[in-house]
């Protein structure tokens, strides 16, 4: 209640701060336990749709997606892709100069290189899969031309080799 009732300027001191949280790079445990519960606390704020729509399209995405690159820790990153996909879960607008696509395709390329490690794939599949979903969503509406967002045919091809595996370690 209170981010959805903030001024713009407040809004913007949040933002900043919840930005510079996440992309220090302090090694320290205290650090790393500061990050990992402003992640907990996006998590609970990207269930309001207002809330993930003034994320989604903020400075915060590329930072988050950064971090789903950069970060050593895979609790970090587990996390960060757990917002990334509830921000694509949540939002009810999407401007056309979020990455979408790139978000797309970092989760894609992760999955790829970590296709042997299932508990990571838990993390990583869901966010892929909301943001799939997210683009069917907004092209359904059809108000941002079909390149907007292009879903690479690589992140059709993992999320199928995923299902598959899947179906066979349950029938296996």
């Amino acid at each position: 209640e209170k981010l959805s009732s903030m001024k713009d300027a407040d809004w913007n001191n949040f933002l900043k701060r919840v930005c510079s949280l996440l992309d220090s790079t302090e090694k320290n445990t205290g650090a790393a336990r500061s990050k990992l519960n402003l992640l907990y606390y996006l998590c609970t704020v990207a269930a309001h749709k207002e809330i993930a729509s003034r994320l989604m399209s903020s400075q915060l995405f590329p930072i988050l997606m950064q971090q789903l690159r950069a970060a050593t820790s895979w609790d970090i990153r587990a996390k960060v892709a757990r917002v990334i996909g509830l921000l694509a879960l949540h939002t009810s607008e999407v401007g056309e100069n979020v990455p979408v696509s790139e978000a797309v395709i970092l989760l894609t390329e992760l999955i790829r290189e970590n296709f042997r490690n299932s508990k990571l794939k838990q993390c990583l599949l869901p966010a892929l899969g909301e943001l799939l979903y997210l683009v069917a969503r907004e092209e359904e509406k059809g108000e941002h031309p079909r390149e907007c967002w292009a879903v690479p045919s690589a992140a059709y091809t993992v999320l199928m080799r995923c299902l598959r595996e899947g179906v066979r370690l349950f029938h296996g």
